[in-house]
């Protein structure tokens, strides 16, 4: 109901003339050969349909329909190649065929006086013959919306339901997208409610071409109206019994790109094209007939198989059309469908919040994020991660907005999961040389000494040496002179003492290791490159982080270069990121680093992390036993 109302109180903008124009060309008429798309072939096209219709006495305008959803339509076709195909045919055929000619051009004249001379000319079918685009007489006038003319092609006996064949071999120019278009079907294309109100009151077929227990490879009349948008035409063909549930199968058998999720019905052309109107219309319909629309639990609720076939029909028909609106574009029409209690997809879900952040509704972006818990965890595909984390960060990014914010806290957290963060262990290397620890800072013994905070500190050469590259660097860079100290100037006296006693002790064991000195001994161990020592500092940071010392830790372990720590406690930012929201450092960590060098790129560290912990645990064979 929010978000139903945010649709209401913030409306989208008013689409470009070139969105309007994509749109337009997603319709079924609009489909033409590579050739025809050429500059020069549609100036051809338009020339020769505008010196026929200057040659005509009388010609009614064609109404927008037409010429936006069908181009070879929207001027009056008629048999004008017969006299083409003449020079193939003998003498009799020839007449035969401009015979036909003439008789097509009086009744496409208008004039109703003409009709029982033209019948007399059309052949041995009479008032149904059928020209070489395969239209019988009544389908012109019904692309005219001369209503006088179909009446009296009526009286004169016309079928009322005949349709264009889908044989070419007869009728040579058929268009292929007109095929089995029936009278009806050229009304509604064309949007002449008066005609479509005049055949179905003579008992016209109210679906087309189609028949019942047969496949659809055609739109009907409805789908036909509901991608246009008329919402008259759409209401007349409702009240009138039409189906809105029926779709439209490839003739090739292969399902279209366009309509992935399943047929393309009524809905999901309205909801494709962004025609809110008349998709609340179909739906009013389809629950006056059978009910309100029941959810997927109401429907195994109430039992019974003809109401399940039907509710998970209606559910499917929801989904798809769902998809379609999210697909295009059209927000307000997928949470109209969600008020419906349909359940969302990931990628309905994603592209719906994509639509509102580029259109900044700032209701809407709330509305969905709060969503995103109905969001099944099977649906955790990979395109979470290739497209929902970088739109949720980029959202995270330009909104200072506390709410979403917080909102988009909750979803990181739930997609980080509720597994513990990846323990860092020990690093266990065997030292390859050892001292007693009684040689620990004796000077009788010591052939080294380091001068730390104006202190001595003896040590020996034959474990520094081989104890890491920083104490063999040191040991031979020192000058040459006998008894000189090696001064240690950035590490505190009892710093080094750690370092040197975890050197002559040869683990961590015996370290006994205060709170305070803990990120110092951090620093000074990878100063010195002493690896194991580094990850048993880390280890003790990991176990006593908090929120409080989480953000100091982190720019600490960043200007470290300690990756293994800042992946740690970039997990603890994830995992307790609803609490860190409303912590003023960690707001300015996010929002305004201290250090840019250091700091700047954090959000796009947290989405690699958590790119990694989804993969782990939704995307692996393990499914979260490896995290």
């Amino acid at each position: 109901q929010c978000l139903v109302g945010a649709c209401i109180s913030n409306p989208p903008p008013p689409p470009s003339p070139e969105s309007l124009q994509t749109q337009s060309s997603k319709g079924r008429f609009s489909k033409r050969p590579v050739a025809a798309n050429h500059p020069h072939t549609w100036w051809c096209n338009v020339s020769a349909l505008n010196g026929a219709e200057d040659s005509r006495p009388s010609t009614r305008t064609p109404g927008p329909a037409a010429s936006s959803s069908h181009p070879f339509i929207c001027c009056v076709s008629r048999a004008d190649d017969c006299f083409c195909a003449s020079r193939k045919l003998d003498a009799a055929s020839t007449e035969a065929k401009f015979l036909q000619d003439l008789g097509f051009r009086m009744l496409n004249c208008g004039r109703t006086d003409l009709v029982k001379q033209a019948v007399n000319l059309l052949g041995p079918d009479g008032i149904n013959s059928m020209s070489e685009q395969g239209m019988t007489p009544l389908m012109y006038a019904c692309v005219r919306g001369d209503e006088a003319m179909v009446q009296m092609l009526l009286d004169a006996g016309a079928d009322i339901n005949s349709e264009v064949p889908s044989s070419v071999n007869k009728h040579p120019s058929v268009y292929p997208d007109t095929r089995q278009g029936t009278p009806l079907t050229f009304a509604v294309l064309h949007g002449h409610v008066p005609v479509v109100q005049l055949l179905l009151d003579n008992k016209a077929n109210v679906e087309g071409a189609l028949q019942e227990g047969v496949e659809n490879y055609t739109e009907t009349p409805l789908q036909l109206a509901a991608a246009a948008g008329n919402f008259e035409l759409v209401s007349v063909l409702l009240e009138r019994g039409a189906d809105p549930m029926i779709g439209t199968v490839s003739r090739n058998g292969i399902v279209s790109p366009a309509a992935p999720q399943g047929d393309m019905n009524s809905f999901s052309l309205a909801a494709a094209h962004g025609h809110r109107n008349v998709f609340r219309r179909l739906l009013s319909q389809t629950e006056k007939e059978k009910g309100d629309v029941l959810s997927l639990e109401e429907i195994l609720a109430e039992g019974g198989a003809t109401l399940l076939r039907t509710g998970k029909a209606k559910l499917r028909a929801l989904r798809e059309a769902m998809y379609h609106s999210a697909e295009h574009g059209h927000v307000d029409i997928t949470i109209d469908i969600r008020s419906l209690g349909v359940p969302w997809t990931l990628h309905t879900w994603l592209e719906s919040l994509r639509t509102c952040f580029i259109q900044q509704r700032r209701p809407l972006i709330q509305g969905l994020l709060k969503d995103f818990s109905a969001i099944q965890e099977d649906e955790y595909t990979e395109e979470l991660i290739t497209h929902g984390l970088p739109l949720m960060f980029q959202i995270l990014r330009a909104s200072k907005n506390e709410v979403i914010s917080q909102q988009l806290a909750v979803i990181f957290t739930q997609c980080y999961g509720p597994f513990p963060i990846p323990k860092l262990t020990e690093i266990k290397k065997k030292q390859t040389s050892r001292l007693d620890p009684h040689f620990l800072n004796n000077k009788e013994m010591s052939d080294v000494t380091f001068l730390v905070e104006g202190k001595p500190f003896y040590a020996h050469k034959v474990l520094l040496f081989t104890a890491s590259a920083r104490f063999k660097s040191l040991l031979q860079n020192r000058p040459a002179a006998e008894n000189t100290c090696i001064e240690i100037s950035h590490v505190k006296y009892n710093i080094f003492h750690l370092v040197m006693k975890f050197l002559y002790y040869g683990g961590t064991e015996t370290l006994h290791i205060r709170n305070t000195e803990i990120m110092e001994l951090l620093s000074a161990a990878k100063f010195f490159q002493l690896e194991a020592l580094q990850r048993h500092c880390e280890i003790i940071c990991s176990k006593n982080i908090t929120t409080e010392t989480c953000v100091d830790l982190y720019k600490h372990a960043k200007f470290l270069g300690a990756a293994d720590l800042t992946a740690f406690i970039e997990g603890f930012f994830l995992k307790n990121m609803v609490l860190l929201t409303d912590l003023e450092p960690f707001k300015q960590l996010l929002y305004d680093p201290a250090s840019p060098g250091i700091c700047s790129d954090i959000l796009l560290e947290l989405e690699k992390t958590l790119t990694t912990r989804i993969r782990s645990i939704h995307l692996s064979a393990s499914k979260g036993s490896v995290v």
